[in-house]
């Protein structure tokens, strides 16, 4: 009988189901770990561009976290960069490099990059931009006496860069140096005509001495003994003709061991199933003046696909729209006097300034 009465209370004892628990708060564009997210998208950006130069973050313009599982999320990034000053081939700090200014004709980088976090690390999966100079109405209109980028196989800035890298080729003790990419070319007209160029080089296996005799024979010095540099010059045409050339070697540099030398601008080397070249890239000798044109999944990272990083962002854009809608409704609620609503979450700060 006692057996009975218990069974009886038990089954009375009210049921108390586990509660779920609530999902975390999604991450704003200026949270830590965004930033975070951030400087590894962008260090991976530059790390696995081919030409140029490096570029910086401006803006986080979105975030979205999907969890995978216990201390594993996938994360999607929208990220506006800006170029800097220094080529991709410089060994200075990307945090010590300075970005160009709106009146030096700015160009911006567009990434989409989606990183896979593990136990607090994160890596990239895959990343995909595009970059573009800003307008040059944009900036006539700020800066009516600005000169602008000229395209790249422009006959006169073509003609600068041979004549100024001939005279440094002439004049150094050095090795002798080879044309790898142009950069950057301005012309001036007023008060005289001037060209400004900017272009990558490689030091070969000749002295310039020694190139007089049979420069054919020159070729970029091998892998383990490669040597890189950057070049500027200006070309004074009118009232009177000057040249003023300036070339830095960085020395000898061990990229990571996922960026072959081989993919560096306008350098192939001499590998199985490969043909040798030096010179310009087929890409650098077109009309832009910037290249972050980058495509790229990580082969070792533990899942990618090209194809759902934008099916994903396209999802992420179509949520973030619906949020906003929501949040318009939201916003339409009476609110006490002096109440401030808290800034949204998403795009972030500019670092330096829209373009």
């Amino acid at each position: 009988m006692k057996a009975l009465v218990a069974l009886i209370l038990l089954v009375q004892l009210p049921i108390h189901k586990a509660v779920p628990a609530a999902p975390p708060a999604p991450l704003g564009c200026d949270d830590p770990e965004s930033e975070a997210a951030a400087e590894v998208a962008v260090n991976y950006i530059n790390g696995h561009s081919q030409h140029g130069y490096k570029f910086a973050l401006n803006r986080i313009e979105d975030i979205r976290v999907v969890p995978q599982g216990p201390n594993n999320d996938i994360i999607f990034l929208e990220l506006d960069l800006l170029e800097t000053k220094c080529p991709i081939l410089s060994p200075t700090p990307l945090a010590n490099c300075t970005v160009r200014s709106f009146a030096e004709h700015a160009v911006e980088g567009d990434c989409d990059v989606k990183l896979q976090k593990v136990d607090r690390t994160l890596s990239v999966l895959a990343s995909k931009c595009h970059s573009h100079a800003d307008s040059r109405e944009d900036i006539t209109k700020v800066c009516p006496d600005c000169l602008l980028l000229e395209p790249l196989n422009n006959t006169e800035v073509l003609g600068a860069v041979s004549a100024a890298l001939n005279d440094y080729n002439s004049k150094t003790t050095g090795p002798y140096l080879r044309l790898l990419e142009i950069g950057r070319a301005k012309i001036q007209y007023h008060p005289g005509h001037a060209v400004i160029t900017e272009f990558a080089v490689g030091a070969t296996n000749c002295s310039a001495e020694e190139a007089k005799a049979n420069v054919g024979a020159c070729q970029l010095l091998p892998e383990d003994q490669s040597n890189f540099g950057f070049c500027t010059a200006v070309m004074v045409k009118r009232p009177s003709q000057d040249l003023q050339v300036d070339c830095q070697l960085y020395g000898h540099q061990v990229p990571p061991p996922d960026i072959p030398l081989l993919s560096w601008p306008g350098v192939t080397y001499n590998h199985p199933g490969q043909d040798t070249s030096a010179g310009l890239v087929p890409s650098a000798v077109g009309v832009i003046n910037h290249n972050l044109g980058l495509f790229h999944n990580n082969p070792v990272a533990s899942e990618s696909s090209s194809s759902e990083i934008l099916r994903s962002m396209l999802s992420a854009k179509s949520l973030t729209k619906r949020a906003v809608a929501e949040a318009a409704q939201h916003d339409k609620v009476p609110r006490p006097v002096g109440f401030v609503p808290p800034p949204p979450p998403c795009p972030g700060k500019i670092r330096h300034f829209d373009i």
